[in-house]
């Protein structure tokens, strides 16, 4: 059996009780479990696999594959302060996304698991700026080894995260931006 702490970046259903859990660690990266009967109402999972909270869990390494058996979870921050605006849900969305596109699965990322841990403890208490987003897409940038010490101009470090890895940035980025430029308007 093996325990960690996690931040759950994911979640999609597996059957009518079961669900696949994607998580961020800062040993083993970005991996994915599976929560067998997590979607009963009696089991002990119900209500804590929520988007973005931090937990400690335990579970069953796989045998063959990568998709482990979860048999506990713990909440250690359930971050609910997120879920006060579609702003720092968006903003939440778009981070874990960024992380996804750079990690490899079960790559150790100790650096990016402690950013997205500050960025989203920072998104519980405050509505998102252009000034956490740029500085979170820098020090991805600066961890990856793409930046130096200067930050640049805006956008200049998401440029260079896209250009390196050749994909697209989430399309939460844009939709964050214009959100933010214009928070008045009606979703």
């Amino acid at each position: 059996m093996e325990k960690t702490e996690v931040i759950l970046i994911g979640r999609t259903k597996y059957s009518e009780t079961t669900l696949i859990v994607s998580w961020c660690s800062a040993q083993m990266g970005l991996f994915q479990t599976i929560a067998k009967g997590a979607l009963r109402p009696k089991s002990p999972l119900t209500g804590l696999l929520d988007l973005f909270v931090s937990a400690e869990i335990r579970f069953t390494k796989a045998r063959t594959g990568d998709l482990h058996i979860l048999t506990e979870a713990r909440w250690t921050n359930p971050r609910l302060g997120l879920r006060q605006s579609y702003a720092r849900v968006l903003a939440a969305t778009y981070l874990v996304k960024l992380v996804q596109l750079i990690a490899e699965p079960h790559a150790p990322l100790p650096e990016v698991h402690s950013l997205l841990t500050k960025a989203l403890d920072h998104l519980e208490q405050h509505e998102p700026s252009p000034a956490l987003i740029e500085r979170f897409e820098f020090r991805l940038a600066q961890d990856l080894g793409l930046m130096g010490e200067d930050i640049g101009s805006p956008g200049m470090a998401a440029r260079a995260i896209q250009e390196n890895f050749h994909r697209r940035l989430p399309e939460q980025r844009q939709q964050l931006l214009d959100w933010m430029a214009n928070p008045s308007r009606v979703i």
